[in-house]
């Protein structure tokens, strides 16, 4: 196994309260706990060799790749101001700035439709596990995505929020049945342990 961590969305347009997803994301991720056991297992991961992949939804001068067929994707591109690489609003959070192996910008919900799939590629990744925000959107397309790419998926289940605690357990529910199955940050830190 060729292991490496995809962190979904960590960024201040999502998880902040003044993010242009705040008045939706801030409050439930806040009352989660999950920016604290996601930033304390991307450290461990990283202390034991496994890179950690930050994505993050950018929207380039000229739009890049976005598409506005969906409403999130229509009202991403009527903001596309905060979603400029260089604002505010695109930042990695705090609290995990220091974190990331690589930091990947793309237009498309999945994590992996854009240049971080090239990255895993090189390098001979073939199993991710996945942290992020939110469970049933970003985290849900990204860890389908993978599966239909060859890759063994696993959300860490203890390091992903969603707006709605009952969304985000069925979300978990549906994939622990389309990846190889939903994982807690400890037992996957167990295993890298165990070599």
């Amino acid at each position: 196994m060729t292991a490496a961590v995809l962190a979904l969305h960590w960024q201040v347009n999502v998880i902040e309260p003044d993010g242009f997803f705040g008045p939706m994301l801030a409050a439930p991720v806040a009352e989660s706990g999950v920016v604290a056991r996601a930033a304390a297992f991307h450290d461990a991961a990283l202390t034991v060799g496994i890179p950690v992949l930050f994505t993050r939804f950018t929207v380039p001068e000229g739009e890049g790749e976005l598409v506005r067929n969906t409403g999130f994707m229509r009202a991403v591109a009527d903001a596309q101001e905060a979603f400029r690489p260089d604002a505010d609003g695109a930042r990695i959070i705090d609290t995990m700035a220091h974190q990331p192996t690589a930091v990947y910008d793309n237009q498309r919900l999945s994590g992996l439709a854009g240049p971080a799939t090239g990255w895993l590629a090189d390098h001979g990744v073939d199993t991710l596990f996945l942290t992020g925000v939110a469970t049933n959107l970003t985290v849900e397309q990204t860890a389908r995505h993978g599966t239909d790419l060859g890759l063994v998926v696993h959300v860490v289940s203890d390091c992903v929020a969603a707006a709605d605690p009952a969304v985000h357990a069925a979300s978990l529910a549906n994939l622990d049945l389309a990846t190889a199955g939903c994982i807690d940050a400890q037992d996957v830190l167990d295993a890298f342990a165990a070599g």
